[in-house]
């Protein structure tokens, strides 16, 4: 299965509780300029005539008849099943809303839904990070190749995914990469995503600033409606593109806090790679809105995933393969040259290459978020098809 060069069509959409963006893709290029739509989260009915509307209209722009619609949808869900179960974002989403089947009636091809940090990684896999890796590697002329992925999404919360073996595995709840349900670092009473979120770079930026009431010298005045929560204590915060600025020194603030609030995003964020990189031996790419300002917390991060534990007898390292940040030049460098060494097979004349260096590589998206959103969904519904044209 080569994405890259096939020639049907997928019907695609990346489902916000804002707006609805429809698309189509062929090839694993996307075939017009999305379009946009009212997701009217708060009644069903009407949001389910605009999935209907969004993708009547991006099929009158296609040259030829899409062969699947395939797209992004928040969870909890069953996927595989085309259910939609109780969003927190999409309130008119309650009980059950069987969407899959509801669209394949409509249109008449087979429907594909997941949850958008599985598409994210699986895009990656096809199209993006891990061939992004491979293609370093054979020009260094290393003979290691990966082929596992885990992925995490920075921004409204934290998303993730998993590519094992080049196969997105979606798990048998469909609910496998969660990685926003991971263990939380620096307060183990909270899950990740309260360390690794937009509110969480505003809400440690606000602490450390001296802000809980919104009156500190060093932030600006107060527009309304912009807080950030920690349980029912709202504090206002800077927006985190505006605590970048603040940190770069580019914008007046507490640039202390503003680095701090960003380290500890890395640090949480590490934590949590590391624990999913445990079980999933591979290498992990890092999206969403907040990789912007990756110069800021992927030192943290990567020092995170490179952490020890305390153990008699020294230091225990908190995972078996070394980590190296694949968006630092030195660090790279040393990923890619390993520590090849020439071994001669006992009682033989022949020799055998060896690398003593586990190593994985940390790295943000290729493709961009929504761009390795659609190519995973695009490259889904493709394999999908092959699969039963097969059978």
């Amino acid at each position: 299965m080569k994405p890259e060069t096939d020639s049907r069509i997928v019907l695609t959409l990346d489902a916000g509780g804002t707006n609805l963006k429809f698309s189509a893709i062929r090839g694993n290029r996307l075939l017009l300029e999305p379009i946009y739509i009212p997701t009217e989260a708060d009644n069903l009915d009407r949001c389910l005539a605009n999935i209907v509307e969004g993708f009547n209209r991006v099929r009158g722009h296609c040259p030829e008849p899409p062969v699947a619609i395939s797209f992004a949808f928040p969870g909890p869900a069953d996927y595989p099943a085309g259910i939609i179960g109780d969003l927190p974002n999409l309130p008119a989403f309650r009980g059950g809303v069987a969407l899959g089947p509801m669209l394949q009636e409509k249109f008449g091809v087979p429907v594909f839904i997941n949850n958008d940090g599985d598409l994210f990684v699986y895009g990656e896999a096809i199209a993006g990070f891990l061939p992004y890796i491979n293609d370093l590697l054979e020009q260094a002329g290393s003979p290691k190749r990966y082929k596992n992925l885990f992925g995490v999404t920075l921004g409204t919360g934290f998303g993730g995914g998993i590519v094992r073996n080049g196969e997105l595995f979606i798990g048998d709840n469909s609910a496998a990469g969660e990685a926003w349900l991971l263990r939380n670092k620096l307060d183990p009473r909270l899950n990740a995503e309260e360390g690794a979120c937009i509110r969480a770079v505003r809400r440690v930026y606000a602490r450390k600033a001296g802000s809980e009431n919104g009156d500190s010298p060093h932030l600006p005045e107060r527009p309304e409606g912009c807080f950030a929560q920690m349980g029912t204590v709202p504090v206002f915060a800077p927006e985190p593109k505006d605590i970048c600025d603040i940190a770069a020194g580019k914008a007046a603030g507490d640039r202390a806090a503003a680095v701090e609030a960003f380290r500890c995003l890395g640090e949480v964020a590490g934590d949590a790679i590391a624990q999913a990189l445990t079980m999933i031996d591979g290498l992990a790419v890092i999206g969403g809105g907040i990789s912007a300002a990756s110069a800021l917390f992927m030192p943290a991060l990567v020092d995170a995933v490179n952490d020890v534990y305390l153990k008699d007898g020294g230091p225990l390292r908190r995972l078996v393969p070394r980590a190296f940040n694949a968006e630092d030049p030195a660090q790279l460098g040393e990923f890619l040259k390993g520590q090849k060494r020439t071994l001669a097979v006992p009682g033989s004349t022949r020799t055998v290459q060896y690398d003593p260096l586990q190593r994985t590589a940390i790295g943000l998206s290729r493709l961009g978020t929504s761009e390795a959103v659609a190519i995973g969904a695009y490259a889904y519904a493709i394999r999908q098809l092959t699969i039963t044209e097969v059978q």
